[in-house]
């Protein structure tokens, strides 16, 4: 009888980390627990930090430990993964995230079927400061028109599968973008405009959002690489719906850096792309001092939301 490493495609994980020996455990763990029978081999990139070779399994599930060897940053440390894996498909997820044990299970179900999409994405469970809300597309299918209005969030990296040869062929992580900042974004657009995106509107992982996260708080970078979004992704700004947003976006986060007349701009800018565009509305009492940042951001975590 046929094993099922030898039945069922191969799936890779990458999961890059950075001193949160903790949650990568919990990362690991969910990863150990998948329902899914084929073989799942985890890469542990480390990125500028030591190597923690604890972390090793030589078991039905292997798990690696290793550096990153490209551009610091979590591009360079997922590129890393990739192409240290030789697996049929490769999936990511953040070391603060952690999957539902029928995760994988069911995107390989998705993903084999005779249409055979490239890019494989899942809902989500936001959990921010124990207050769990879940996140769904409402669709199926995502094209590139709806990832030019919206990032679509739900669509998290922690829940993105790849078929790896889809994958190098279409390019890697970006590693230009400021900060690995819209990362995410960059790649489900270039996805997206090869093939439509197959998506299971299952919350099938949750998202650690707040206090953990890295980039949370990361306003300057947030902002270079929304710019940089808008002149590399010049359907963007071709929608006023989509421009008006990230407009909106770049008004906050000059407001959260304090600087009142940049982000009085990018909310003129959003308004009148989109006079209903509320990014731009919350950033005004922001920008005037009277509303700090984290209000607002904490406020929209609690119901799942970013700005």
């Amino acid at each position: 009888m046929p094993s099922p490493s030898t039945t069922y495609p191969s799936v890779g994980v990458v999961i890059p980390t950075r001193d949160r020996a903790e949650l990568l455990r919990r990362a690991l763990a969910s990863v150990a627990r998948q329902t899914y029978p084929g073989r799942i081999e985890t890469v542990v990139v480390h990125d500028g930090t030591p190597v923690d070779e604890t972390v090793h399994r030589d078991d039905a599930r292997p798990v690696h430990a290793v550096a990153n060897t490209r551009t610091p940053g979590l591009a360079g440390a997922r590129n890393t993964g990739i192409l240290a894996l030789a697996t049929d498909y490769v999936a990511f997820c953040d070391d603060d995230d952690h999957w539902e044990p029928t995760k994988l299970a069911r995107q390989i179900e998705r993903a084999t079927r005779p249409d055979r999409p490239e890019m494989i994405t899942c809902a989500m469970l936001v959990d921010f400061d124990g207050h769990r809300t879940p996140r769904l597309a409402g669709t199926a299918e995502v094209t590139h028109a709806r990832l030019t209005r919206s990032i679509m969030a739900m669509l998290h990296s922690s829940g993105m599968l790849f078929d790896r040869s889809a994958l190098l062929d279409m390019g890697l992580v970006n590693e230009d973008i400021p900060g690995s900042q819209n990362e995410d974004w960059d790649i489900k657009l270039r996805a997206a405009s090869r093939r439509p995106i197959a998506h299971v509107d299952e919350p099938l992982i949750t998202v650690q959002w707040g206090r953990s996260s890295m980039f949370a708080r990361a306003w300057e970078t947030k902002n270079q690489s929304f710019v940089w979004m808008l002149e590399n992704h010049p359907q963007i700004s071709a929608d006023a719906h989509g421009a008006s947003r990230v407009y909106g976006q770049l008004a906050f986060g000059e407001a959260a850096l304090g600087e009142r007349r940049s982000s009085m701009r990018w909310a003129g800018r959003a308004l009148r792309a989109n006079p209903l565009q509320w990014r731009a509305v919350a950033a005004l009492p922001v920008a005037a001092g009277i509303v700090r940042p984290e209000q607002v951001l904490n406020t929209l975590h609690r119901f799942g939301r970013g700005v």
